[in-house]
């Protein structure tokens, strides 16, 4: 009977907690006894080679009805068509020469029905499935040899060079070990000896300034005064308060009644009106620039904060969050710090880390005709003499994670990709303009006459809205004026 008893009991007891962690999902709105997300994987980089940029070589573009006019005029008489023969391969009548457009009539099935064409008019040779090559080849720049296109990412398409007697190929044949020539017959795809073009496909136009608009909300019709407003941001931004911290603030202390969720509207609004001020700002830079990524909670995800820093000015100059630590969102990282360049230097260098995913950027830019150096500080310890040399700067980046995740701490991440986003501006608009930094002997990285004579914070972040509001409006005013 006792076993009995103690069953119905373990029974009860089960049911009990279902009901318990039941009715605490309801009242919460998510789960608390779930366990917690994997943690970001933090693993070695996979070391990625890049080699120059390939020959591009255009087809000459014709006009078949030209040709022939010019072969009727030389040879006194007209170019015929191809004359087939009953048992010969069909041409597809669809089909045209993609040099000089001729028709299939004027197009020979060059090996035995095997997908070669040949055109009559202008002699080009090409494919049926790849005659969209034929518009721009690409050659590898060592044996001038058309590369094969072998996969397809998001970003790009990968090109290799295939030829045997390529001369980069040799030579990395040659150069290898006893032990990599017998990993590299087990194991061919472990050791790159072939050239390797990768063909970017993003639709992004580096180094398009575009004119800021005008965020859409009025601040004026905020239901804080100017000097609420700015307190609500020192809490928040300047001293890394919770959005429910300040609220209580507040009540107990100023006696105002604010919600959490209304100073978190604020703040969106603020970022909106800062960030085009931050990102047009005219700064004063030096030539030594830092990068690096680091991670931030985005509704219960994790998204990744890429940031670009100038190691002697102490300014941030790019800081774009995206739920990818992707190339694309390196290439964005990069141009909105080129962009703030009155001109690009001929040295021009960036040191980030070992992620590839900067020298695919690094060659997306390449190919747009923009250039600059990217120094890889790999590891935690100097094993290479470029981590040797720009190890300090890479530790400059890394404190201002520090910096920053010590303001974002206590918010346990974000419910939306949108207040993300407001917060990071709003800590680089802090963090350019009003915080002192002891590097720079107590001084802000951008100093302003309107914000130093002003005694508290609060009263600075109300006058660098007031002046965001007033660029932003001189800047159309002046579009208006050329329009």
């Amino acid at each position: 009977m006792y076993p009995q008893i103690l069953t119905y009991l373990l029974t009860f007891i089960d049911y009990q907690e279902q009901i318990i962690r039941t009715v605490l999902t309801l009242l919460i709105g998510q789960s608390m006894f779930d366990k917690p997300k994997e943690a970001p994987v933090n693993q070695p980089y996979r070391k990625l080679l890049i080699d120059d940029l390939p020959i591009l070589d255009k087809v000459e573009k014709l006009a078949y009805q030209l040709l022939l006019t010019e072969y009727l005029q030389s040879k006194g008489k007209p170019l015929k068509p191809v004359r087939r023969r009953a048992n010969s391969t069909p041409v597809p009548s669809a089909l045209c020469c993609p040099k000089c457009g001729a028709p299939s009539a004027y197009l020979y099935a060059n090996n035995g029905g095997k997908g070669q064409y040949q055109c009559k008019v202008c002699a080009c040779v090409f494919n049926k499935n790849s005659r969209y090559q034929k518009e721009a080849i690409l050659k590898c720049p060592h044996c001038l040899k058309p590369l094969e296109k072998i996969k397809e990412r998001k970003d790009f398409h990968v090109f290799k060079c295939k030829n045997d007697m390529c001369t980069y190929y040799q030579k990395n044949l040659s150069a290898m070990t006893k032990k990599e020539k017998k990993q590299f017959k087990e194991d061919p795809q472990s050791l790159k000896v072939r050239y390797i073009y990768r063909k970017f496909h993003i639709d992004y136009q580096p180094l398009s300034k575009q004119s800021p608009k005008q965020p859409k909300v009025d601040l004026s019709r905020l239901y804080v005064s100017p000097h609420t407003l700015g307190l609500i941001l020192t809490y928040h931004v300047n001293y890394g308060l919770s959005a429910r911290n300040p609220a209580a603030i507040r009540k107990d202390i100023h006696g105002v009644s604010v919600s959490h969720q209304s100073i978190l509207n604020y703040e969106n609004s603020v970022a909106l009106w800062l960030k085009p001020y931050i990102d047009y700002f005219p700064y004063e830079l030096s030539d030594q620039f830092c990068g690096d990524e680091t991670y931030i909670r985005v509704n219960g995800r994790w998204h990744y904060l890429f940031l670009f820093f100038d190691a002697v000015k102490k300014v941030i100059l790019s800081y774009p969050v995206s739920p990818n630590r992707d190339t694309a969102t390196a290439i964005r990282a990069i141009d909105e710090v080129l962009v703030k360049l009155k001109e690009i230097p001929e040295n021009l260098q960036l040191v980030v880390d070992g992620n590839p995913i900067y020298l695919l950027a690094q060659h997306f830019f390449a190919e747009n005709q923009i250039s600059f150096d990217v120094k890889q500080v790999i590891g935690l310890t100097n094993e290479d003499d470029v981590s040797r040399e720009y190890r300090p700067l890479k530790q400059i980046i890394e404190r201002l994670n520090r910096t920053f995740k010590g303001n974002y701490r206590s918010t346990h991440g974000f419910g939306s990709e949108q207040g993300s986003v407001s917060f990071v501006t709003l800590f680089v608009a802090y963090f350019n303009f009003l915080r002192p930094h002891s590097s720079l002997e107590g001084k802000v990285p951008v100093t302003i006459p309107e914000l130093e004579k002003l005694p508290t914070m609060p009263a600075r972040w109300t006058t660098l809205i007031g002046l965001a509001q007033d660029w932003i409006q001189h800047q159309q005013s002046a579009e208006l004026l050329v329009s």
